[in-house]
């Protein structure tokens, strides 16, 4: 959906090799957004309505010949159509619906979402509790990792600040496979030496998990 089988394939591999290795679990997840924005969809109506309201009334003055009834009906034809063009371009286009989303409306929703799908997945259900997720929103084009109470104390906001940091730049270059990985590379780098109890089997799947989101 969002990943080709290959980086699909990159990315299980690497997940094994680091669960192996440090005995954490990890879970990555890749949604298409994390809330429908409907606000975002109103405003794109409103200004496709208003931009197409303006052309033609800078039509209406430079050409005043041109006003008939037809022609009133076709303005309002035109206006509202405009605007319609512009509400479905936002619900299909990530590109134009990021034009009116709001930094700190974006960043409260990836970062919910996250946390009801750590619980819904059931990642605090591990015997040392360290379980992590590195969750990657595409619409708002944001990271989102989340651990467990298992690593509380053992790392810092601003270390799992800077993996997300790493991640960022790869996920706003649309390259989304190479974000997961150089995620999971940085996690693995982190938490080497940490001294984390090591967890017993594997109680989740290693292959990134793909949504629409909701």
């Amino acid at each position: 959906m969002h990943l080709t089988s290959s980086e699909s394939q990159a990315i299980e591999a690497r997940v094994k090799a680091l669960e192996a290795e440090l005995g954490v679990e990890v879970v990555t997840l890749v949604v298409g957004k994390a809330d429908t924005y409907p606000e975002t969809v109103w405003e794109a109506f409103a200004l496709g309505a208003a931009l197409a309201g303006l052309a033609v009334a800078v039509g209406d003055l430079l050409r005043p010949d041109w006003v008939t009834g037809t022609a009133t009906l076709w303005t309002a034809v035109a206006i509202l159509g405009v605007g319609a063009i512009a509400a479905t371009a936002c619900v299909y286009v990530p590109a134009f619906a990021r034009l009116f989303l709001r930094e700190t409306r974006a960043s409260l929703e990836v970062s919910q979402y996250a946390k009801v799908q750590f619980l819904e997945r059931g990642l605090t259900a591990t015997a040392t509790r360290t379980a992590v997720l590195v969750m990657v929103s595409l619409l708002e084009r944001r990271v989102e990792i989340l651990a467990d109470r298992g690593l509380d104390g053992r790392v810092s906001a601003a270390e799992w600040d800077a993996v997300i940091a790493r991640m960022s730049g790869l996920l706003k270059a649309r390259r989304v496979g190479d974000a997961v990985l150089a995620g999971l590379d940085g996690i693995g780098g982190l938490l080497r030496g940490k001294g984390i109890a090591r967890g017993a089997g594997n109680a989740f799947g290693d292959l990134p998990v793909e949504s629409a989101g909701p």
